[in-house]
């Protein structure tokens, strides 16, 4: 089993910068992808970008530019540096993680006011 715990998000302005985290724990060397999601107010939950084993990237249209996945094996986390940040970027940001199954973190919003 893998355990993910995030963190970072908050409020900020729009233009500003936020970057979120996701620790994962217990199975980690099964783990063939770690992504974010989102799920705006009344929207439903969409992929922001997802990193693959090679380090293989792939990012929303709206994330292109101005979004970016990384990981750091060492500590099995994967981090969501997002920049230019916009008002429809405001939502529940998801980990999301697939072994032979799939793992979801709790959410961490993230709210950017115009």
């Amino acid at each position: 089993q893998v355990q993910l715990v995030e963190s970072g998000g908050g409020l900020v302005q729009a233009g500003g910068s936020l970057r979120l985290s996701c620790a994962a724990s217990g199975s980690t060397w099964r783990i063939k992808s770690m992504g974010w999601y989102r799920q705006a107010p009344g929207k439903q939950r969409e992929l922001v970008a997802v990193i693959i084993s090679g380090g293989i990237t792939n990012y929303a249209d709206s994330a292109k530019g101005r979004f970016t996945i990384s990981r750091d094996n060492a500590k099995n986390t994967v981090y969501l540096q997002m920049n230019s940040l916009k008002t429809e970027d405001t939502g529940v940001y998801y980990c999301n993680v697939w072994d032979y199954a799939e793992h979801w973190g709790q959410g961490t919003l993230v709210t950017v006011s115009s």
